[in-house]
């Protein structure tokens, strides 16, 4: 079997509702969904969902080769890149791709992706992620009843712009929680992508953890701060949870190494290989990994097979725009089907048509660091609507979505 070619497409997650975090919003909660389809010669294709950001370059250091080869062609790919670096939306196309020749693999193999890697279990466990920053209380309460009413019993918040409002919403999802779970306490998590200084981070987790019991507080500092993240993690209860933004092993050993990490993460984007590499190293010190993502289908097959797996980040319960999974949400986890490989089917007319509608894209969202971030002396109150309190991108960005 040979790759002869890749194809690209770009569709959308439509949440109906405004959908972001501490950076920013897009406010008619329409994210970009990137996708890569590889073709083979014996007409197997592999979908992998994840940016196409350079991606001739990329690609010719797997043309032509046999895609059943996957480890060594994710390495040949970091070898292409390594002059101008293989960071961000690089790496994301490197982890789309892979994902992409997993799928070929499992296909060829006529098995699912968790049964070819060796899983025994298709049951992944989840928790909820509304991406709910901007939602009023009225709103976030029905979005994690919906939750709930799938099983799910375990949350994560955005917030970090404000002690008194996150303690207002952390308590009112976990009181929504806690009705349909008939009184057994619910799981929470506050998400603050990177907003804080140690300082800050310490002073506002110390103050929320006054009546509240966080599992985990994600990305406090910046990502890269081993550390300030060392200094969070010891100051707190909580776990510090962090990992989605980093590109390779070499980015991960700095904060393993300095007891800066609780909670390993790793995105979808990053494809199978970088996540099951992360997984060991992870497993080596003992420490627990989640994937992170709306779709983040490739890593939840590839979790089924890992000793150390904890949670999987669950966004919106429906796919995107023309895509459909071979996966349903039951009882508060993933439950993984049996098509051969990835379980990704792509309606491309369809993608095709609904990209002829789309508005141009706002340069504003949750992608785009605030100028003061990190820089703020008291809480935000930008935005108009109770629980928006920054300004909101009114339209999508085509780079890449909220996590």
């Amino acid at each position: 079997m040979r790759i002869t070619g890749y194809r690209t497409l770009a569709t959308t997650q439509q949440w109906g509702r405004p959908v972001g975090d501490a950076n920013g919003v897009f406010a008619d909660g329409v994210v970009p969904v990137p996708i890569v389809i590889i073709d083979t010669d014996e007409g197997i294709s592999g979908v992998g969902l994840g940016p196409h950001v350079d991606i001739e370059r990329i690609f010719t250091a797997i043309d032509g080769e046999d895609p059943r080869a996957v480890t060594s062609l994710y390495d040949r790919m970091l070898r292409h890149t390594f002059k101008a670096g293989h960071a961000g939306p690089v790496f994301g196309t490197i982890g789309a791709l892979d994902t992409a020749l997993w799928d070929i693999k499992a296909q060829a193999a006529g098995q699912p992706l968790w049964r070819l890697l060796g899983g025994r279990d298709r049951r992944i466990p989840a928790y909820a992620s509304g991406l709910d920053i901007a939602l009023t209380d009225e709103e976030l309460a029905a979005t994690y009843q919906v939750y709930a009413e799938h099983g799910l019993r375990a949350a994560k918040v955005k917030g970090g712009l404000d002690i008194e409002r996150d303690r207002e919403r952390l308590c009112l999802v976990r009181d929504v929680l806690t009705e349909a779970a008939h009184g057994r306490r619910p799981g929470l998590m506050l998400d603050v992508n990177e907003a804080w200084t140690r300082k800050q981070a310490v002073r506002h987790v110390g103050e929320l953890e006054r009546t509240l019991d966080l599992i985990w507080i994600e990305e406090p500092v910046r990502r890269w701060d081993a550390e300030g993240l060392a200094a969070v993690t010891r100051s707190v209860r909580a776990s510090v949870a962090t990992g989605e933004n980093l590109s390779g092993l070499e980015q991960y050993r700095p904060l393993i190494a300095a007891g800066a990490v609780d909670v390993v993460q790793a995105a979808a984007v990053g494809g199978v290989t970088h996540f099951l590499r992360v997984c060991a190293l992870a497993h080596a010190f003992d420490l627990p990994v989640s994937p992170v993502g709306n779709s983040p289908i490739g890593l939840l097959h590839a979790a089924a097979s890992v000793p150390n797996h904890l949670t999987s980040e669950l966004q919106d319960l429906t796919p995107p725009a023309g895509v459909s999974l071979d996966l349903r949400v039951d009882e508060g986890a993933f439950l993984l089907g049996d098509s051969p490989g990835v379980g990704i089917r792509v309606d491309e007319q369809a993608i095709v048509a609904a990209a002829q509608r789309s508005s141009a894209p706002s340069v504003g969202g949750p992608h785009v660091r605030p100028e003061r971030a990190g820089r703020r002396l008291l809480p935000e109150l930008d935005g108009a609507a109770h629980g928006a309190r920054f300004p909101v991108a009114p339209w999508r960005n085509n780079d890449i979505g909220p996590r």
